[in-house]
C-alpha cells in the first residue's frame, strides 16, 4: 500500500509560496501526497487536495466545520505523517489527529513565528501562548524557524516530543541573487528608472503590522537631500489607500511607487539599491531573506525576525519601528556610500548560503527522512515479534 502524507494550512496558498520543493520530494519518493487548506488553488506534486473552511480568526464558528472535516479525512486515510503550518492550521489539524497518532500517524508542526514572543502585546501571551503550549503536548516535532522560537519552547518546556531549529523554509539562491552594475542599469531603464535613482524596496501587504507609515515618513525627512530617491512598495491590503493618503499628505507621493501585488519580485530587487522592512512582528521573513540573497544591504525594524537576518554595522541596521528621524538618517548614510551598500550588501549574500534552498532542504529532508526510518523500523519490529 502507497504511502500517504498530509499538508495542513489555513490557507492553499500558503504552499504554494513555500512548500512546493517539499511536496515534490515526497512524490519522488514515492509516497501519495495530499493537501488540506481553505482555497480551490491548483498545486503541482499533489495527488489530492481538499478545500476546507479553515479560518485565521480563533473564534469563527466555520473552524468547527473545518475540524470536523480535517477528522474525517485523517481517520479515512491512514496517514504515515502529516505536517501542518500556520496557527489554526497547525491548532484544528493536531486536534483532529489525536487518534490517528495513536495509531503511529506523526505529526510535525512549523511555527512560522510565534503570535507570543518578546515585545509582543500581552493580549497575545494570554491568548496564544497556552494553545501553542498545550497543543505541543500532541506534536511528534515541532520546527521553529527563529532561535528566539527556538529557546522559547525549550525554556517553556513545550511537551512536543522533538524540537528543531531549522533555518526557515529556504530562499531560491538560483533566482535571487545578485546582478552586475550593467545588468541592473538594463533592468531599470527596461522598468522606467534611471541609472542614478536611489531605489529602496519593500514588499508586504499593507496592514497595521507591515507599518509602511513608517517608511512614508522617513522618506519625507531626507526627500530634500535626496531627490532622486525612489521607494518602491509591492502589495496590496486593507491600508494601502491610507498609506497612498499620507504620501500625498507629506509631499512625496512622486517618491513612491506603489506597485500591487507583483510576482517579479526578483527582477526587482536586482534592480534596487537597499531593502527596507518596518514591520512590527516577524518569525523569519521571506522577503527580507530574498532581498540578502539578491545581494542588498537591508534597513529594518527591530523584530525578532529581522534581528536574526541583520546584524548592526555588518549587513544593514535594525532600529525602532517608532522612529522615523532614525530611520531616515540610516537611510541618507547608505545614499551617501556606494560603497557601504556594496560591502554590506555582500556579506548578507554570503549569510543567505544557509538559508538557501538547498541548505533548508537538506535539513527538512532529514526530519522527514528520520519519521520514514522510525515507521519502517517500527514495522519491521512487528514482523519479528511474529515470529517469535
Amino acid at each position: 500500500m502507497q504511502k500517504k502524507v498530509l499538508f495542513c494550512a489555513t490557507v492553499d496558498y500558503h504552499f504554494k509560496a513555500f512548500h512546493l520543493p517539499y511536496l515534490k520530494w515526497f512524490k519522488e519518493q514515492g509516497w501519495e501526497v495530499h493537501v488540506a487548506a481553505c482555497g480551490d488553488m491548483e498545486l503541482p506534486h499533489v495527488d489530492r487536495k481538499y478545500n476546507i473552511p479553515i479560518q485565521r480568526s480563533p473564534f469563527n464558528k466555520r473552524n468547527i466545520m473545518a475540524y470536523k472535516e480535517l477528522k474525517t479525512i485523517i481517520e479515512n486515510n491512514q496517514y504515515k505523517i502529516i505536517h501542518c503550518h500556520t496557527p489554526m492550521g497547525g491548532i484544528l489539524t493536531r486536534l483532529a489527529a489525536r487518534k490517528a497518532r495513536k495509531g503511529g500517524t506523526k505529526v510535525l508542526y512549523t511555527a512560522h513565528g510565534f503570535h507570543f514572543c518578546k515585545g509582543a502585546p500581552f493580549r497575545n501571551w494570554i491568548l496564544y501562548y497556552p494553545i501553542e503550549r498545550f497543543f505541543s503536548r500532541v506534536t511528534d516535532c515541532l520546527l521553529t524557524i527563529n532561535n528566539e522560537d527556538f529557546n522559547l519552547a525549550k525554556n517553556h518546556q513545550f511537551k512536543a516530543k522533538v524540537i528543531k531549529h531549522v533555518h526557515g523554509i529556504g530562499v531560491n539562491t538560483d533566482i535571487y541573487k545578485s546582478v552586475d552594475d550593467a545588468h541592473k542599469s538594463n533592468l531599470r531603464k527596461d522598468h522606467g528608472y534611471f541609472t542614478h535613482d536611489f531605489l529602496m524596496f519593500y514588499a508586504a501587504e499593507f496592514n497595521r503590522n507591515k507599518n509602511q507609515r513608517l517608511l512614508i515618513e522617513s522618506l519625507a525627512l531626507i526627500k530634500d537631500k535626496v531627490p532622486n530617491a525612489k521607494l518602491l512598495l509591492a502589495g496590496d491590503g486593507p491600508l494601502l489607500q491610507e498609506c497612498q493618503e499620507l504620501s500625498l499628505r507629506l509631499g512625496v507621493d512622486g517618491m513612491i511607487d506603489f506597485l500591487g501585488y507583483r510576482n517579479d519580485i526578483d527582477i526587482i530587487l536586482k534592480m534596487s539599491d537597499i531593502a527596507v522592512a518596518s514591520s512590527l512582528r516577524e518569525g523569519l521573513p521571506v522577503n527580507i531573506m530574498e532581498a540578502m540573497a539578491s545581494g542588498l544591504p537591508v534597513i529594518a525594524s527591530i523584530n525578532r525576525g529581522h534581528s536574526e537576518l541583520v546584524q548592526n554595522d555588518s549587513n544593514g541596521y535594525v532600529l525602532s519601528p517608532n522612529n522615523s528621524q532614525h530611520f531616515a538618517l540610516r537611510l541618507l548614510e547608505m545614499y551617501q556610500s556606494k560603497e557601504l551598500c556594496r560591502r554590506m550588501g555582500l556579506v548578507s549574500e554570503n549569510k543567505m548560503k544557509k538559508y538557501s534552498l538547498s541548505r533548508v532542504g537538506l535539513e527538512l529532508k532529514e526530519i522527514y527522512s528520520s519519521y520514514m526510518v522510525e515507521d519502517a523500523n517500527e514495522t519491521q519490529s512487528k514482523h519479528s515479534r511474529a515470529y517469535i
